[in-house]
């Protein structure tokens, strides 16, 4: 019997092409695994009607955690919800964590000394799925919603509810420090927007403040998310930690990751109080399915970040110091067409697990 079981699911157009990767860069690491393979994703839905069938569920609720390709997510779609988002919030996979690194050799680093880690609230605030294509009669009984709809009729409107509870921006404060507590990080940063959004953003900083209270050794600092994003490009080096909502670290995890290379580093982990689900940010890029152009780093890193939840941790330092190897002889031959190459996704990867071997 395996040490781990853990569930594989691929997702749509080149989530598989990273997956194949993927698989090649970890097999000379020995990880004692059987893989279950499920679906999820827009292939899911133009199937059933449902992006995460019931046999994906008992998949994900039968194993020890998910590796995760990508998905396609497609607007204006009656019906429609995305896979990952139902999973994160089925599975109350709270956690978002995003790793923001620079690796030598990279040429889209915008430096060489960036090195933090974004936790993003990952079940609540505007991501709750509590959308209206008109204003609903009950809301309408609400004063504020009257005052501020005036005279427009309640189909000439739509809203988005903004949902936050003390229980999540407790917890994911809690991660945050946690983590910065283990790795010998110095700060946590809380990203908000407190001074407009005052009873949600206000509720995570009240939240954000007392957790800090129990880490007198970090540093705990606020700032405006708006602010944030300027200074992620003049000084990104003085980050550490982040910690913030769901929106906004979607937002400035990309715009971190744009800062080391791009999507293509950037992976990222869904993690709950029993489970995990690790996968790169990048999206499915339907146009280059099955052509094997991306670039699977991003995957890679996610599988790294998988087997140190796992506590594997060996291995996920060799798995990350094959990836190093070849980021830094930046060989055109081992390399995709983001990184000046002419290098396969699946012939990156072999570079990567050849390094391995070596080393």
């Amino acid at each position: 019997m395996a040490k781990y079981r853990i569930a594989r699911i691929p997702g749509d157009d080149s989530g598989h092409d990273v997956m194949e990767a993927c698989m090649i860069a970890l097999e000379p690491l020995g990880l004692d695994v059987e893989w279950v393979d499920a679906d999820a994703g827009w292939c899911m839905w133009e199937k059933y009607g449902n992006t995460v069938p019931e046999k994906t569920w008992e998949v994900l609720r039968s194993t020890d955690c998910c590796l995760f390709g990508s998905i396609t997510s497609r607007p204006n779609v009656p019906g429609f919800k995305s896979a990952i988002l139902q999973i994160r919030q089925g599975m109350d996979l709270y956690c978002n964590l995003r790793p923001v690194k620079a690796y030598k050799g990279v040429p889209l680093n915008y430096r060489d000394d960036i090195d933090m880690v974004i936790f993003r609230e990952n079940t609540e605030g505007l991501y709750s799925g509590l959308d209206y294509d008109q204003i609903p009669d009950e809301a309408l009984a609400l004063k504020a919603v009257k005052e501020k709809l005036g005279d427009v009729l309640p189909d000439e409107a739509s809203m988005s509810i903004r949902l936050f509870t003390r229980k999540a921006c407790r917890r994911i404060a809690v991660s945050a420090f946690e983590y910065a507590n283990k790795y010998g990080r110095k700060r946590v940063t809380a990203v908000h927007k407190a001074n407009v959004i005052r009873a949600t953003c206000g509720m995570f900083l009240e939240e954000a403040r007392k957790v800090a209270e129990n880490y007198p050794e970090i540093e705990y600092e606020e700032q405006n998310v708006d602010a944030t994003a300027m200074w992620l490009i003049k000084n990104p080096e003085w980050y550490d930690v982040l910690v913030t909502t769901n929106m906004f670290g979607d937002i400035i995890s990309d715009e971190a990751a744009q800062l080391v290379g791009g999507l293509g580093f950037s992976s990222s982990g869904n993690i709950g109080d029993e489970y995990a689900l690790f996968e790169p940010t990048h999206g499915s890029a339907p146009k280059y399915a099955g052509q094997y152009r991306l670039n699977p780093t991003a995957m890679i890193l996610s599988a790294k970040l998988m087997l140190e939840w796992l506590g594997e941790m060996e291995m996920a330092s060799r798995l990350e110091g094959g990836i190093i190897k070849v980021l830094e002889r930046l060989n055109p031959n081992e390399v995709t067409y983001d990184l000046g190459g002419s290098a396969t996704s699946l012939e990156m990867a072999r570079a990567i697990a050849d390094a391995i071997e070596q080393s």
